[in-house]
């Protein structure tokens, strides 16, 4: 019998985390699908491959030339049009799929959180709360903030930021996970009064949203993208596990 095969649309810790519980199961073959825009990502378990599929039909036809049994997106939670294509892909190709989407983050007590349907109404928010900000939002998306040339960015990211970007800005390049002493240093040595950032809920890099309560900062927050309509989700890999029939270890 042909071992099931499972694809993961992945990128994300969750991912990877995934795939190796996958690689433990006899009679799995396990596929991650990375997009191919960190230039170092981390090693994953299994079956790799790098680059879009082109759309949701490019989608559709690989799944039925790999003959995948179960296909799973453990994608960023900001990847809206890579969802909606595997979502759209799995239903014209009747493959069973999951959306695997860990938690959203909370503001708990001392937490000074605007919410923000989109980076333009981050950007809109900016000029009543700070001069100088931490824009932890990815290296893509900076025109939303280009035409606020009286305020100061840090911007960090995994990969250099693309243009356009506001015109006082400072790039840091790094990756998480953070802790929460040095991301309240970071917050200090740069006389940060405001921090935007989206709700990815990761863990690793959790830690400036404990910074900014120390220091009593502002944080604006972008919203999640909606999942599709009909979207099967589950939080963890353990809920995926449990989709599949599968013990998780």
């Amino acid at each position: 019998m042909s071992p099931r095969h499972i694809l993961i649309l992945g990128g994300t810790t969750e991912a990877r985390e995934l795939a190796a519980a996958l690689a433990a199961h006899p009679g799995v073959r396990v596929t991650t699908s990375l997009a191919g825009r960190v230039s170092r990502p981390g090693a994953v378990e299994g079956e790799v491959r790098v680059g879009g599929f082109g759309g949701a039909q490019g989608l559709a036809d690989w799944l039925r030339a790999e003959h995948v049994d179960f296909l799973v997106d453990a994608t960023h939670p900001f990847a809206e049009s890579i969802t909606a294509n595997a979502v759209r892909a799995a239903r014209s190709t009747a493959v069973p799929a999951v959306v695997l989407r860990r938690p959203g983050w909370h503001a708990g007590p001392g937490d000074r959180w605007h919410d923000a349907g989109s980076l333009d109404e981050a950007a809109a928010l900016l000029p009543g709360l700070g001069h100088r900000v931490l824009l932890t939002t990815g290296r893509l998306g900076l025109a939303a903030f280009a035409h606020l040339t009286d305020l100061h960015f840090v911007v960090r990211s995994v990969e250099p930021p693309e243009p356009p970007m506001p015109p006082h800005t400072e790039v840091l390049l790094a990756r998480g996970p953070f802790t929460p002493a040095a991301e309240t240093a970071l917050l200090r040595d740069h006389r940060i009064d405001v921090l935007v950032t989206k709700d990815s809920g990761a863990h690793a890099t959790a830690a400036k949203l404990t910074a900014a309560r120390v220091r009593a900062l502002p944080v604006v927050l972008v919203r999640r993208p909606p999942l599709p309509e009909g979207a099967d989700a589950v939080p963890d890999t353990a809920g995926v596990l449990e989709r599949l029939g599968l013990s998780a270890g």
